[in-house]
């Protein structure tokens, strides 16, 4: 609105200049033209009055030059006295324009002197004097009619647009209270459609990323609950691992301990070979015991994973998945992998193929189980396949498959799992950047 009020009042003033401008060269061309009329009348005037006494030819002549526009006349007689013949309701005396306006527009005033001579002797004088005034009036009301409309129809204008414009950003401002209560973390905010079609599309826009914001915080909230049903289930994993692993083997440790106790301290020579038996049942239970402290460690954190090339560990994996499952199959292609691609993305890779393993032998009853993991411009892909069972029809997302996919996504990737012929197939892909230092191309090699 006040851009528009600028423009208004530019236009008024360029508007003003004009009438100004045209106005001072009508009133100058009207002035000139007037005063050479006259000049001319008084002049045809004197030549038909010459019979008539002088008196009579003075008189005629300030009554007839009494009337007339743009000029005004003055008789006088020989001694340069005025003749004062007036006449009432000819012509008003006050003027409507005002004295500014007139300064602006009127020209220098021109004064002519023509005598008058009767009979050969001069009897007086006719002195003409241009009056811009007259004219000057009438451009005065004509800027003042046409001022008058201007600002009438500028007025109207100014009211439909601040009508208009009102309507049309009414739905701005539901949209900066909606914005406010996204900023507040509240995505129930929705918009009602508006008549205007712009706002309209506007409003959809805003409600489907409201809708979107509100998808995305459940989806949080149902990923962080999966995390912590993640970790308590693998608290009570390890837990249940613990008492049923390493309680035997420590109840077993100690029944040897006492055993030995026993041995050593009965009267007589010890029995070597009974001692030496109770050795051997302690070294193989340690042998157990570690075993079952590495394969714990290695599910909660590889080793030696940032240790050793990422294809040595994933040949490792492989391998200990082949020795506790010996009826299944177990065949990893690795070649080609950069020494490492960043902790974050390593641990990712080595996850999603465990757990991609694991499902295909615990859920699938896999007998073959394929995994590859390549690097092709700047892209690590990932393939998992088995021959088992492969995913049910309206299988739900497990939280194995779910920790894959937001692992996976958090570093701009994608993961898919498909029906294979037979069995299941895991497609992951990575963008990746190799280690400084480490040729992408790089052969996996201890």
């Amino acid at each position: 609105m006040a851009v528009v009020l600028v423009i208004d009042l530019v236009a008024a003033l360029v508007s003003c200049a004009v009438i100004v401008l045209n106005a001072r060269s009508a009133v100058k061309v009207e002035t000139r033209a007037s005063l050479a009329t006259v000049e001319q009348l008084v002049a045809d005037t004197i030549s038909l009055a010459q019979p008539e006494a002088p008196v009579a030819v003075l008189r005629t002549l300030d009554l007839r030059f009494q009337a007339l526009r743009h000029v005004r006349v003055a008789v006088r007689d020989a001694e340069g006295a005025p003749i004062r013949v007036r006449l009432s309701g000819l012509r008003p005396d006050r003027h409507e324009a005002p004295a500014w306006f007139a300064a602006l527009i009127a020209p220098p005033v021109q004064t002519h002197t023509i005598p008058i001579e009767s009979g050969g002797a001069r009897i007086g004088s006719a002195q003409i004097t241009t009056q811009p005034l007259d004219e000057i009036d009438e451009v005065w009301g004509y800027a003042v009619a046409l001022s008058l409309t201007s600002l009438t129809i500028n007025a109207a204008m100014l009211a439909a647009l601040y009508v208009a414009l009102g309507r049309v950003l009414a739905p701005l401002e539901r949209l900066t209270e909606g914005l406010t209560q996204l900023e507040h973390h509240d995505y129930t905010a929705r918009l009602e459609a508006p008549a205007s079609r712009e706002t309209a599309q506007i409003a959809a826009r805003f409600n489907r990323v409201a809708e979107a914001l509100t998808a995305a915080r459940g989806a949080n909230r149902q990923l962080n609950r999966q995390l912590l049903t993640a970790q308590d289930d693998e608290g009570r994993r390890t837990a249940l691992e613990l008492h049923d692993e390493f309680g035997p083997c420590l109840f077993a440790l100690e029944a040897n301990a006492a055993s030995i106790t026993r041995l050593v301290g009965a009267e007589g020579e010890p029995d070597r070979q009974r001692l030496a038996a109770r050795a051997a049942d302690i070294s193989g239970i340690v042998a157990q015991v570690q075993g079952l402290n590495r394969d714990l460690l290695n599910r909660l954190r590889p080793h030696a994973l940032g240790e050793v090339p990422l294809a040595e560990c994933l040949n490792l994996l492989m391998t200990g998945f082949a020795r506790r499952h010996p009826d299944t199959v177990f065949d990893g292609h690795f070649e080609g992998l950069a020494r490492g691609y960043g902790d974050v993305v390593d641990l990712t890779v080595f996850r999603c193929i465990q757990e991609s393993t694991t499902n295909a032998v615990r859920h699938g009853g896999a007998r073959t189980v394929t995994a590859r993991a390549e690097e092709r411009d700047g892209v690590l892909s990932i393939r998992v396949r088995d021959d088992g069972g492969g995913p049910r029809e309206g299988h739900r997302i497990g939280l194995g498959l779910s920790g894959m996919r937001e692992r996976v996504g958090a570093l701009g990737g994608t993961f898919a799992l498909d029906k294979g012929s037979p069995g299941a197939l895991v497609r992951i892909s990575i963008p990746v950047e190799p280690e400084p230092g480490e040729p992408a191309s790089a052969s996996a090699q201890p």
